[in-house]
């Protein structure tokens, strides 16, 4: 029960981020949040401090006090370690070139609207992205990156609507131990 509410957690948090139209902030999480060198204690370290993050640790802490009824230094304990490392597995899969996390994340998030906002814009998923990360040029003409971030924070509302995690939750399963 603990892992699936540590999954939920996650799924949740990264869809609130979307919804909120903060992709942005997930990709950068996801460009920065673990070391390349595959140091993975210095890359989990590295995730602690991230805002993401820290807001997914404090949720998770909360609701295993609550539903669970640890006390606050136990619960503070296994969210700060299990949430950074489900992350730190989905950043080092998506670095590694097993398998393009991010965008199937993104996509999960969305129900789909990720990609429907890359092929609107000509684009893409990994083009989509490289717009957030400032390694693409924006397109001209259309609203251009305003436009996907409006259009994913609406999918990812449509997704938190459902109340489900599905798709998500199943993906970042995979990652917990």
């Amino acid at each position: 029960e603990v892992v699936a509410e540590a999954t939920n957690t996650v799924a949740t948090g990264l869809r609130n981020v979307v919804a909120g139209g903060g992709v942005g902030s997930i990709i950068d999480l996801f460009k920065g949040g673990a070391d390349d060198n595959n140091q993975q204690q210095s890359g989990i370290s590295k995730l602690a401090s991230n805002p993401l993050v820290a807001m997914m640790v404090g949720h998770f802490a909360s609701k295993l006090m609550g539903k669970y009824k640890l006390g606050g230094n136990q619960a503070n304990n296994v969210a700060s370690s299990l949430i950074p490392s489900v992350i730190s597995g989905l950043i080092s899969k998506n670095n590694s070139g097993g398998g393009d996390v991010i965008s199937n994340l993104l996509n999960s998030i969305t129900g789909g609207q990720a990609q429907t906002a890359a092929s609107n814009q000509g684009l893409d998923i990994g083009s989509l992205i490289s717009q957030f990360t400032g390694g693409g040029q924006q397109q001209s003409g259309g609203g251009g990156l305003m436009d996907i971030v409006s259009q994913l924070a609406g999918g990812a509302q449509q997704q938190q609507a459902k109340n489900g995690g599905g798709g998500l939750m199943d993906l970042i399963k995979g990652f917990i131990k």
